[in-house]
């Protein structure tokens, strides 16, 4: 059973300096306090919000050393059916490097679902929600996968829509309609720069209808999410923190506790948005087309998708490395 914290202080802080870090460190908590969280997180969670109930200046840093890998799961369910994850990335984080990844996997992938048969990497969901397609995931790239965050349709508008809408150029026209859900989830955009609200931004990130389907869907949800990132970034964003935070707290549900949550949102602002290293998973080169029965699904060997996954991780520390100055040039240059 996932379990709701809800923390209903009230805080009015003035917006100086100092004040926008107490504000920004308060949402979070606030934030961490009212979405919907894994029952294995409620311990830590619990006593830090019982125990003390006014925020402080002080946002924890992330005091580990091992690499963060977080699954980013969009679904869409609707209404009582649990539905198949829509959009499946990973975030992935070296603490020490400060550098990023952020992986869109192909939701097509045909994969060992555990307890299950083989077959596309989003039927994990409907089998087992966030947790077994956390299993899986972790099982296809060979890395351990720590936390998820889960939203749904109606979650990822309300986050749009709370950060002021986001500035996408389109690359071309796309229209797709359906009658199975009522024309809710129409598609209908124009080409060129436009300005996003939730609905169209949604409309955005899910069209692929059209000859390299998800291929160039998943490049646009990783396009979506670095301007995303950039705007939660700015000091506009910044200031509206609160407000944002609130907006999606009912849709979000995820295994990290409030304090985890402080942690890596402190590591979040360390990362550079446009120095993340976008990517689809598995990449072309590594993918081969298969027929499962009547169905065309995307073959991949796990073993040399693994070795280029670590090989990705390994010069994420090459280049930290030749980029470090040495002490003794350093005094040198001097």
């Amino acid at each position: 059973m996932h379990k709701k914290w809800l923390w209903g202080t009230a805080l009015t802080l003035a917006l100086m300096v100092t004040g926008v870090i107490v504000y920004y460190g308060y949402s979070i908590v606030h934030f961490a306090n009212s979405i919907s969280t894994a029952a294995g997180s409620s311990s830590e969670s619990s006593s830090d919000t019982e125990t003390n109930e006014t925020p402080t200046t002080t946002i924890p840093k992330w005091d580990g050393k091992e690499r963060v890998n977080i699954l980013l799961l969009g679904g869409d369910s609707r209404g009582d059916d649990a539905g198949r994850s829509d959009s499946v990335m990973i975030a992935s984080i070296d603490p020490v490097t400060k550098k990023a990844h952020l992986f869109s996997v192909l939701r097509d992938t045909y994969v060992s679902i555990p307890g299950h048969r083989k077959s596309r990497l989003n039927a994990a969901f409907s089998y087992g929600g966030a947790e077994l397609t956390k299993e899986t995931v972790s099982n296809l790239l060979g890395i351990p996968i720590q936390h998820y965050v889960y939203t749904d349709f109606t979650g990822f508008m309300a986050l749009v829509d709370a950060v002021g809408g986001l500035d996408i150029d389109v690359e071309k026209d796309m229209y797709y309609t359906s009658k199975a859900d009522k024309h809710m989830y129409d598609i209908d955009l124009k080409k060129g720069l436009q300005h996003m609200d939730g609905k169209t931004a949604l409309q955005y990130v899910r069209f692929r209808h059209d000859a390299t389907s998800d291929f160039t869907r998943t490049e646009r949800q990783r396009i979506f999410m670095t301007e995303l990132a950039k705007k939660m970034q700015s000091t506009t964003s910044l200031f509206k923190m609160p407000d944002i935070l609130e907006a999606v707290a009912p849709y979000i549900e995820t295994d990290l506790s409030p304090t985890q949550m402080l942690k890596l949102a402190a590591l979040g602002f360390d990362i550079n948005a446009n120095e993340i290293d976008k990517q689809q998973i598995p990449p072309n080169k590594l993918l081969t087309n298969e027929l499962v029965g009547s169905a065309q699904v995307l073959g991949v060997n796990e073993a040399r998708l693994q070795a280029y996954i670590q090989d990705l991780f390994a010069q994420d520390a090459e280049t930290t490395a030749d980029n470090a100055v040495d002490p003794e040039q350093d005094k040198e240059l001097n």
